[in-house]
């Protein structure tokens, strides 16, 4: 991904202006709870923000009970998109993100997202990114391959080194015949 696109994906703190339409349209679906459901997407939505940073992507909202999730990039195990009817004709998504915790959804849902296919490429990216970074070892520069040779060479140098010292004791000593 070239320095544009990420500058542009790490530049992205609010959903686009378009989520709070489709919050109106989804909360007028049933007219008589339409003040009690726009009332809280009204809040969700004025007090979403995402921050993408070099250790991972942050999502908080809410204004009495306030909430915040971050996510690691190297936990990321995978990047879903899901967008309904509605959210397709206003020209959005949701991107899902989910790790190996267990749960059936995802960990972190990033809403009202237009440019939702860069977010996406984005985060794979940056997935593989923390993967490949990490070390395979303690050693700086050694894979696990090379650590788990020199540890079976070591184990041989000190097996033949018992052996050695163990062979002459071993040894019974000669019969004495009468």
């Amino acid at each position: 991904m070239h320095d544009a696109s990420f500058e542009t994906i790490r530049r992205i703190e609010r959903p686009d202006p378009r989520l709070f339409t489709y919050y109106l349209l989804a909360a007028l679906i049933v007219p008589p709870l339409f003040p009690f459901l726009i009332l809280p997407l009204y809040f969700r939505y004025h007090t979403m923000r995402y921050r993408f940073d070099a250790d991972g992507v942050t999502m908080r909202w809410g204004v009495l009970f306030r909430r915040e999730i971050v996510l690691n990039y190297a936990r990321i195990q995978d990047i879903n998109l899901r967008a309904n009817l509605l959210e397709r004709w206003l020209g959005l998504a949701r991107v899902e993100l989910q790790t190996a915790a267990g749960s059936a959804g995802a960990e972190m849902t990033l809403e009202g997202l237009s440019g939702f296919e860069a977010v996406r490429d984005f985060l794979y990216d940056r997935m593989r990114g923390a993967r490949e970074s990490r070390p395979a070892t303690g050693r700086a520069g050694a894979s696990a391959a090379d650590e788990l040779a020199a540890v079976l060479r070591e184990v041989a140098v000190e097996l033949r080194a018992l052996h050695a010292a163990l062979a002459p004791a071993a040894a019974p000593p000669p019969a004495a015949h009468e």
